[in-house]
């Protein structure tokens, strides 16, 4: 059995994932997590990772005691650690930095390499030399491809004090080792503790609950936010908050003056221009009045695209504020598609057609995003607990398609999608992304990253499209079925296709992997 001690952990630590049981245990609020970029989990995971492993150091009285921290990194952490600052992240997590909380990275960084000292926990100075106390390893624990050691020592270093195993599984979401390889006693133990009030495993069962209790898929989610405490006016100020956070990540992205992202890619930023763009299109008010050949190409669609590129180009700007949906590398795809929902589709002739979703058109612009991000979470924690949203395990299909099936079922709920239609619409996304490898060229969040979260935008828009327009009865394939299928190629693809930066799109630049420099 694991510790009672282990097991309140699992639910105070935040961020750590509920350990694999029959039903859904996933919060609204551990899905859409505020963190940085630009990886949730090489940056936001190990962090957090971090984050525990000094407040275990704390707990058990062995911070005055340790003189010397070491971290080992392996599998993807390693091959594409240095591209999606992986090192730095654990850098900052053992200086008492919370993804949610990071002020001034870059001078921390610039202090802890220039006077080689970390200060452990924003408390006690320790000497800290990263060439000889953080290692990459390419050996992949057989758990889990991300996984970390990290280890305290005492007595100058020859007294281990305390050492822990973490592996970051997708979506800033971490597990120790023994809670991998927890015992079904354990699942029932830790199932027991957060169940549900509306508890369901699987699409199929959301739906029954949808029907019997005559709600839909939002609202059984609200009830069940309810269940776990929080009153309807916190809930709607955290929603309110990850909507806010996303927001402005698309305005910041949009708006950039930073022509070129960090990395030896020298990508050029695009969505500046392309706001630059459409706004000249949007004066204009005709589209032949700009001689420009693009504008008639200027359309909802492609503002959709510039809204996910903005996002994500934020991302892999890197420490700016980013939102895990339900990955930091696919989180540019429901800001774009709420954004464009909020911008381009519910205007008040649209409005007037909901009524029962929106009273008035202002509150349309409040209500949607809530109604939006709650439809979107029940979607993802499914995919989380019966597939994965880890590149590293499932490839891409396990970030962009999922966030692309969330968006399609948010999209359809705030249209007036019926809880079908909205299952119907997440099944189309996720059938059209099956297969999809993660393959970032030099390890970077970039390439093809940011124009994949567009076109996972706009694939999510046309899946709600097409669930709306269509009979129900004419839905083939189920949600759960495709689930099951994405999990099944997640296993069979090969590890090159897996974060690793070692196969794909990958080698296109001859780079086979993101090598730390030492």
């Amino acid at each position: 059995m694991l510790a009672k001690q282990s097991l309140r952990a699992l639910g105070r630590r935040t961020g750590v994932v509920s350990l694999a049981t029959r039903g859904v245990t996933t919060s609204t609020f551990e899905l859409f997590k505020i963190g940085v970029g630009p990886s949730s989990s090489h940056t936001v995971g190990p962090m957090k990772a971090c984050n525990d492993f000094v407040d275990r150091l704390r707990e058990e009285n062995l911070l005055d005691a340790t003189d010397r921290v070491e971290i080992e990194l392996f599998g993807s952490l390693s091959l594409t650690g240095k591209g999606h600052a992986t090192d730095q992240a654990c850098l900052l997590g053992l200086s008492g930095m919370a993804p949610d909380k990071v002020e001034d990275a870059v001078g921390v960084l610039h202090a802890i390499s220039r006077d080689r000292v970390l200060k452990l926990g924003g408390e006690k100075f320790i000497s800290f030399e990263e060439r000889e106390q953080l290692h990459w390893s390419f050996e992949r624990k057989k758990e889990h491809s991300n996984a970390m050691t990290v280890r305290a020592l005492g007595d100058g270093g020859k007294t281990t004090l305390l050492e822990e195993t973490y592996f970051s599984i997708g979506g800033g979401f971490i597990r120790t080792m023994q809670e991998m390889h927890a015992s079904k006693e354990d699942l029932k133990e830790e199932k027991e503790a957060n169940q549900l009030d509306l508890h369901f495993k699987n699409m199929k069962e959301l739906l029954n609950i949808c029907a019997t209790k005559q709600m839909d898929i939002a609202e059984v989610m609200r009830h069940n936010e309810r269940h776990k405490g929080f009153s309807d006016e916190e809930i709607n100020e955290r929603l309110d908050r990850i909507w806010g956070v996303m927001n402005g990540c698309v305005e910041r992205g949009l708006n950039s003056t930073e022509p070129v992202l960090p990395g030896r890619l020298e990508v050029k930023r695009r969505a500046p221009k392309l706001f630059q763009k459409e706004k000249r299109f949007a004066r204009s008010n005709s589209m032949g009045a700009e001689n420009d050949s693009s504008m008639p190409l200027l359309n909802g669609m492609s503002k959709l695209s510039m809204y996910a590129i903005a996002v994500n180009e934020e991302n892999a700007g890197g420490w700016s504020q980013i939102v895990t949906a339900p990955t930091n590398g696919a989180s540019g795809i429901i800001p774009a598609c709420i954004k464009h929902l909020l911008v381009d589709l519910l205007n008040p002739r649209t409005v007037r057609q909901l009524p029962n979703l929106y009273p008035t058109y202002e509150d349309a612009m409040i209500e949607a995003p809530r109604r939006f991000l709650l439809t979107a979470a029940a979607i993802g924690a499914l995919f989380k607990q019966n597939a994965s949203i880890s590149g590293a395990e499932a490839g891409c299909q396990g970030e962009v398609g999922v966030a692309s099936s969330m968006a399609a079922g948010g999209l359809a709920a705030c249209l007036g999608g019926s809880p079908g239609q909205v299952e119907n619409a997440a099944e189309i996304a996720m059938e059209h992304s099956l297969g999809l490898t993660c393959d970032p060229i030099d390890g970077l969040v970039q390439i093809p990253c940011i124009e994949r979260n567009a076109m996972g935008a706009t694939k999510a828009m046309n899946a709600a499209a097409l669930a709306i327009v269509s009979a129900e009865e004419t839905h083939h394939i189920s949600f759960d079925t495709v689930v099951e299928v994405m999990r099944q190629i997640g296993n069979d693809m090969k590890e090159e296709y897996k974060e690793t930066a070692l196969g794909g799109l990958a080698l296109a630049n001859k780079i086979t992997r993101s090598s730390p420099a030492c």
